[in-house]
């Protein structure tokens, strides 16, 4: 990370202070010092790219509050850090504070795509912010396929936590309760879901998600179309799994984080999002009347 964001940052013409973790310091440091010879390489300012020189996290509030002189904080790191900084600073703040990601198997979907983007959007990478953390699933095809899906997944070594219809279809699912379909698992468990329609799973988003990641699966172009409208998530995808939430996926090359805010930037965070604009007029002796 400390290579990616401090690459990132220049390419997009700004400086990086960068503030790595205890357990990392050593090492990112020794990173930074060979970004910082090349910098001097290339008659580039080597103060360009700068760190935190302690591990002191008291350094973390005085960032957050250096209006003057930071124009974004990007953090990158566990739910704490995150809450902290999106609680405390005083600028403005690239990041997601949870991945609860969907897939949403709706009634027109294909079954082999349904079976395969189930299991590969929430066992890939169990861990990263794009793993699925919620199935919905149409209550009109739900006997027909939610066994098949359920199947995939307990063979996989995901463990299951149902609503009350889910469990009914799949006696192997634990009974979840409200708090699962809030939880960002990053772990081999996934919360299910038998919803009556499209609006009702759109519901069932806006409710629990995280504005994040959100899939769709349907050969219905109508219905990708209203999900794509009305889930009001940073990214939303139709018949691929949310794993593919990734600056390197959207060709954006690296990434410096995923943003689920509402201003300016908004799902994985590259060098365009990295820069704002100005607008530059040139006249001729204009004067406005």
């Amino acid at each position: 990370m400390t290579a990616d964001a401090a690459a990132l940052c220049l390419k997009a013409g700004n400086a990086a202070i960068l503030r790595g973790g205890s357990d990392s310091f050593n090492s990112s440091g020794v990173i930074l010092e060979c970004m910082q010879e090349g910098l001097r390489a290339a008659n580039l300012p080597a103060e360009a790219m700068q760190r935190v020189p302690t591990v002191d996290r008291d350094a973390v509030g005085m960032l957050l509050r250096m209006a003057e002189y930071v124009d974004v904080i990007v953090p990158r790191g566990g739910k704490g850090l995150i809450e902290r900084v999106q609680n405390e600073a005083r600028v403005p703040v690239f990041a997601h504070l949870e991945g609860i990601c969907h897939i949403y198997i709706h009634a027109d979907a294909d079954p082999k795509k349904a079976r395969q983007i189930a299991l590969n959007a929430k066992m890939r990478r169990t861990g990263i912010c794009g793993a699925a953390e919620t199935l919905l699933i149409d209550a009109a095809i739900a006997d027909d396929l939610l066994g098949d899906i359920a199947d995939d997944l307990l063979a996989a070594g995901c463990a299951l936590r149902g609503d009350a219809a889910s469990c009914d279809l799949v006696p192997a699912m634990t009974p979840a309760t409200e708090t699962d379909f809030y939880t960002e698992y990053l772990d081999a468990i996934l919360s299910v879901a038998i919803v009556e329609n499209i609006d009702s799973a759109i519901a069932h988003i806006a409710k629990y998600g995280s504005a994040h990641t959100d899939a769709i699966i349907t050969e219905s172009a109508t219905a990708a179309a209203q999900f794509f409208a009305e889930v009001d998530s940073a990214i939303v995808m139709h018949n691929a799994s949310t794993q593919f939430a990734d600056g390197g996926e959207f060709g954006m090359g690296a990434e410096i984080g995923i943003s689920t805010g509402r201003l300016h930037a908004r799902g994985p965070v590259g060098v365009e999002q990295l820069t704002t604009f100005k607008y530059v007029v040139r006249g001729a002796g204009q004067v406005r009347p």
